[in-house]
């Protein structure tokens, strides 16, 4: 007898079909639908990216985010009409492995199609304003500061006192584009995993080598060819003795930048001009010995500076990254900024927020805050009873008279202490050098050492005026030199003229 099918246990399955008869129902058609629409708008979105030639980090959140989001609900969806399919089967319950059909002419039809339309755009909606606000949440100084509050203690309370604690931690570590949005969500995993587990160092190890360059990210706000000019800084210096002896610089910094309009390369910024280029090997980790430097002018025209100190040949360099110099090398403390004790002291009596008619109060804080502690605890407490011990025994007529001033230092001391020391992680300005100067780092004076030369003699200047001119000093006797045209540096201590050839960071580095 002819037959039109073959008859199984299970339903007629039609020889046109591909997939598994499990897989035609109407839950795992919708889930799949949803799935795949998601799917085609961020291949679309991701080819919208590549070939734009402007990157908008809203496009990642869509791309990266919303729809991810989307399409993993819908392959749930579909997977679940699946499983359904295959619970009924086993069972033994009827199949249901028919698509429907929807006839709009029926009002029960209609209902229902208009129904199910409404909650998936309700469904839809709500997904992608839940995955956005998480995206929001994890894109936020509070989650980058707070959700790993032991390890990352030490670089938001540091944010929150910088100059930067208004630009958002994901403006300068991922900036614009999905490319760097994605690459942060990988890294961010592992840091997820090294915390829970924990794996990570104490403390976190610095400089990040996946940074994004600064001309991705800070040169967003600040544009170098555009700058201009000299910039006058004071710097106010109390000395370590009885009477905290002040004295003051007054620097004109020749900030300069230029090579954008009719302002040609100038000042300390010539060293990330448009038409220069800049290239360093670097042999330790913190980028502190600098052996080899390369500089290439607008014309292309290269020379090569070695270290006469150091083995800077080829075959000693190979394996080192060989760097493009841009603003982090110099600026590399922009924000999580860890200040040196003598440095916080003295402008905390520069500011009159601590008393400098307290005898010995330079030394002591300096002193007090430099001791190493275990926790941040026990150096609040050991501050606080340092300063009223102290004042008691060494000078009791001004501990019964100046009450007030003492607490004040007390309670200054402690809130330096608070925002640039941290024990529980190990980080202190000792550990997180700033390359900004000269005084507690080599800081200019790793390739500005006048050691560095090229093979015909040519070499990199040690002149501080190249970056600078002292227009006035005051010195510890109160007499003041000055002169537009720069006075020579003296010394507050008599050294003769060792500080001409001494790096500054070899006595005052800690």
């Amino acid at each position: 007898m002819p037959m039109s099918e073959d008859r199984t246990d299970g339903p007629v399955v039609s020889a046109a079909r591909r997939m598994p008869p499990a897989f035609y129902n109407t839950i795992t058609f919708l889930g799949g639908g949803v799935a795949g629409v998601a799917v085609g708008m961020i291949l679309l979105l991701l080819g919208w990216e590549y070939l734009s030639q402007t990157h908008s980090p809203y496009m990642g959140v869509i791309a990266f985010v919303v729809l991810p989001g989307i399409m993993i609900l819908g392959l749930l969806v579909a997977t679940f009409g699946v499983a359904r399919q295959l619970r009924r089967r086993h069972l033994g319950l009827p199949a249901t492995e028919k698509l429907p059909r929807v006839d709009l002419n029926n009002p029960a039809h209609l209902r229902a199609t208009i129904l199910i339309g409404i909650g998936t755009v309700v469904f839809l909606m709500a997904t992608g304003f839940g995955s956005f606000q998480a995206y929001e949440y994890t894109e936020s100084d509070e989650f980058c500061g707070t959700m790993c509050h032991t390890v990352m203690k030490p670089e938001y309370t540091a944010f929150q006192v910088s100059p930067h604690a208004r630009v958002g931690c994901v403006k300068c570590h991922i900036g614009p584009g999905a490319e760097w949005f994605v690459r942060s969500k990988l890294s961010g995993a592992y840091q997820v995993y090294s915390v829970l587990f924990n794996k990570y160092s104490k403390p976190i190890e610095t400089p990040i080598r996946n940074l994004r360059p600064s001309r991705d990210t800070c040169e967003q706000c600040h544009w170098p060819a555009h700058f201009l000019g000299e910039k006058m800084v004071q710097h106010d210096y109390f000395a370590p003795d009885e009477e905290n002896t002040h004295w003051r610089l007054q620097l004109l910094m020749k900030t300069g930048g230029g090579g954008a309009g009719l302002t040609s390369p100038h000042g300390i910024h010539w060293h990330v001009a448009e038409d220069v280029t800049i290239r360093y090997v670097s042999t330790d980790e913190r980028r502190m010995e600098i052996p080899w430097v390369s500089y290439t002018d607008g014309a292309g025209n290269v020379k090569i500076f070695r270290s006469t100190e150091a083995d800077a040949d080829s075959v000693a360099l190979a394996g080192h990254e060989v760097r493009v110099m841009d603003c982090i090398d110099c600026h590399n403390r922009p924000t999580h900024h860890y200040n040196p004790p003598a440095r916080l002291v003295n402008q905390a009596l520069a500011a009159n927020r601590i008393s400098a008619d307290l005898p010995d109060v330079k030394s002591l804080l300096v002193d007090l805050m430099t001791t190493e502690y275990e926790t941040e605890g026990e150096a609040l407490a050991a501050i606080d009873q340092g300063i009223t011990a102290f004042y008691r025994k060494k000078h009791p007529v001004k501990a019964g008279i100046m009450v007030a001033e003492i607490a004040e230092a007390s309670a200054t001391a402690q809130e330096l202490f608070k925002t640039n020391i941290f024990p529980e992680m190990h980080v202190d300005w000792r550990g997180f050098p700033d390359h900004i100067g000269h005084l507690t780092t080599p800081g200019c004076f790793r390739c500005h050492d006048g050691l560095h030369e090229t093979e015909d003699g040519e070499v990199i200047s040690h002149d501080c005026r190249l970056c600078h001119d002292i227009v006035s000093q005051e010195v510890k006797t109160g007499e003041v030199f000055e002169s537009l045209a720069g006075v020579e540096y003296k010394h507050p201590e008599d050294i003769d003229e060792e500080w001409k050839t001494t790096n500054c960071s070899d006595c005052h580095g800690g």
